[in-house]
C-alpha cells in the first residue's frame, strides 16, 4: 500500500513512520511518499526515517517530491499534516490576538480562526486533487484546526476524509490508568467537536467508572485534568474536559499567562525546529539523535503556560508519548484490512448529535470497518456544553463560508460571534492585523 503524507517534512512525521516499522502484517504500508513545499525539510527527515529504518528488515520504502499531483497519485492514503504559513505564521496568530488582548492558540479563539482562515483553501485545493487523482483514497486530516479542516474536505471527499487527533486518546488513557483499568478495554463515552468535548463515562465490563473517580476527590486530583481544572470544577460539571476546554474555562487567566510568556508557543517552536532544521544541514549530524532530543523538549512543555496558570506542575512522564501516530495506524489497518475497531475520529455528524446537521464533523467513538468510519449513538449533551458546541460550529460556519466566498465581512463575523472574542471592534482590528502580517489572507476583500 501506498501511503502519501502532506507536510512531509514536518517534524513529526518521523513518530508515523516509526509506528509504520512496527506493523509486520499483510496489506501494511509497503511506500511512504513524503510530500513538501520545503526541499530542505524533506532532506532532514528522510535522513531522520533512513536512520529510524536502518535495522528494520522490510521497512516501508521512503521517497520524497515537492510535486503535489505526483504525491497523490496512486495514493491508498493520503494523510495530511500541513501547516500554511508555518510555525512563523502561527507565532504572528498568537501575536496580532494577544496585542488585542485575546486568545491567539492555534486552534482555540482568535488564531484559530485565522489559521483556519489560511488553511481551508488550501485544504479545499487539495481534496479537489484527490478526488480526481487518487479518488479511492482515504484521507486521514491531523492538519488543524482538524475538525473545520475535515469539514471543508469533506465537502469534496465525503466520508473518505477522516480527522484524527490525540487529544481525546491521551484523556482516556488518564482516566483509565488512574482507575486501573486497562485503556484497551475501556469504552470512553466522549463527544463534543475537536478540542472542544467532554469524557462523560468509562466504562469497564459494563460498568461505568467515572462516578466512582469523581466522587474520590484525591484520585480526581492525581492526573493531568485534575490538576489544569480542579477538583470542585471537574465534579461540578459532572465530566472531564478535553485539555483544550482549559482555554474556555480559565480564559482570562490563560490570556494574561500567555502575554506575560517569554515567548508564545508559535514563537518557542519555531526557535526550536529552526535549530533542528539548521543541525541537519551537517552531514554529520546523528539525525535521529536530534530529533529525540528535540521531541522530548517539545512534549515536556507542551501547554505550559495553561499548567503554570493551574499551579499543576510537570507533565507526567507517561503523558509524553504522544499517540496521534498510533490513531493513524489503528484507522488505517481497520479500513485496509478490514479489522474492525473503535475509536474517537472526527466525523460528519449523520444525526449523531440532534443540535447539529447531518454535514456538521464532530468527535465522537466510531466504528471502524473497510467501508470507513461511523459515528456511535451518543446520549445528548448538557445545555452549558451544547451551548458552547453550537456557538463554535456556528463560528466555523462562517470561516468556511469567508473562505469560500473570499468576504472580509463574513470573516469578521467568525472572528466577533467566537465566545472567546468580546467586541466586534476586536473582531475587526484582528482582520485587519491578520490580514496584514499574512500574504494568505489577501483573498479577503
Amino acid at each position: 500500500m501506498k501511503l502519501t503524507i502532506l507536510g512531509g517534512g514536518g517534524f513529526r512525521v518521523p513518530l508515523v513512520y516509526g509506528a509504520l516499522l512496527g506493523d509486520r502484517a499483510e496489506g501494511r504500508v509497503t511506500h511512504v511518499v513524503l510530500h513538501d513545499l520545503d526541499p530542505e525539510r524533506l532532506s532532514a527527515v528522510t535522513r531522520v526515517l533512513a536512520e529510524q529504518a536502518a535495522k528494520v528488515p522490510d521497512a516501508p520504502e521512503v521517497s520524497a517530491t515537492t510535486d503535489l499531483d505526483e504525491a497523490l497519485r496512486g495514493a491508498d492514503f493520503v494523510f495530511s499534516a500541513i501547516r500554511v504559513g508555518g510555525l512563523e505564521g502561527r507565532a504572528e496568530d498568537e501575536r496580532v490576538a494577544l496585542a488585542e488582548g485575546v486568545l491567539g492558540q492555534e486552534t482555540v479563539g482568535a488564531g484559530g480562526i485565522a489559521y483556519g482562515l489560511r488553511t481551508v483553501p488550501v485544504a479545499v485545493d487539495i481534496a479537489r486533487r484527490v478526488a480526481r487523482l487518487a479518488p479511492d483514497a482515504w484521507v486521514i486530516n491531523f492538519t488543524n484546526p482538524a475538525g473545520l479542516v475535515t469539514e471543508a474536505m469533506s465537502r469534496h471527499l465525503g466520508d473518505r476524509v477522516i480527522g484524527i487527533c490525540d487529544s481525546p486518546v491521551g484523556l482516556g488513557r488518564r482516566i483509565a490508568r488512574v482507575l486501573g483499568a486497562n485503556p484497551g478495554e475501556a469504552w470512553i463515552d466522549y463527544v463534543g467537536l475537536n478540542h472542544l468535548g467532554w469524557v462523560r463515562g468509562l466504562r469497564v465490563a459494563g460498568r461505568d467508572e467515572l462516578p466512582r473517580l469523581l466522587a474520590d476527590p484525591d484520585l480526581l486530583g492525581s492526573f493531568e485534568e485534575g490538576k489544569l481544572f480542579g477538583v470542585d470544577w471537574l465534579r461540578s460539571l459532572g465530566a472531564i474536559p478535553n485539555e483544550y476546554l482549559h482555554y474556555y474555562y480559565f480564559n482570562r487567566e490563560t490570556v494574561r499567562s500567555y502575554q506575560q510568556a517569554e515567548k508564545t508557543r508559535g514563537a518557542f517552536l519555531a526557535d526550536q525546529q529552526a535549530r533542528f532544521y539548521e543541525e541537519m544541514k551537517r552531514p554529520d549530524a546523528a539525525a535521529l539523535t536530534a530529533w529525540d532530543r528535540t521531541r522530548a523538549e517539545r512534549e515536556a512543555t507542551y501547554m505550559s503556560e495553561n499548567r503554570e496558570t493551574a499551579g499543576a506542575g510537570e507533565r507526567d512522564a507517561d503523558d509524553l508519548s504522544g499517540g496521534y501516530e498510533k490513531v493513524a495506524l489503528a484507522l488505517m489497518r481497520a479500513i485496509a484490512r478490514d479489522e474492525r475497531t473503535t475509536l474517537i475520529l472526527n466525523v460528519r455528524n449523520q444525526g449523531t448529535l440532534s443540535v447539529l446537521d447531518a454535514d456538521a464533523v464532530i468527535e465522537v467513538p466510531c466504528l471502524v470497518d473497510a467501508n470507513g468510519a461511523h459515528p456511535v449513538a451518543v446520549a445528548p449533551l448538557p445545555d452549558h456544553a451544547t451551548g458552547l458546541v453550537c456557538s463554535v460550529k456556528a463560528v466555523e460556519r462562517e470561516v468556511l463560508a469567508a473562505a469560500e466566498s473570499g468576504s472580509r465581512t463574513t470573516a469578521v463575523k467568525a472572528f466577533a460571534l467566537h465566545p472567546l472574542v468580546d467586541s466586534v471592534n476586536v473582531a475587526r482590528r484582528l482582520v485587519e492585523g491578520y490580514t496584514d502580517v499574512h500574504p494568505g489572507l489577501a483573498y479577503l476583500k
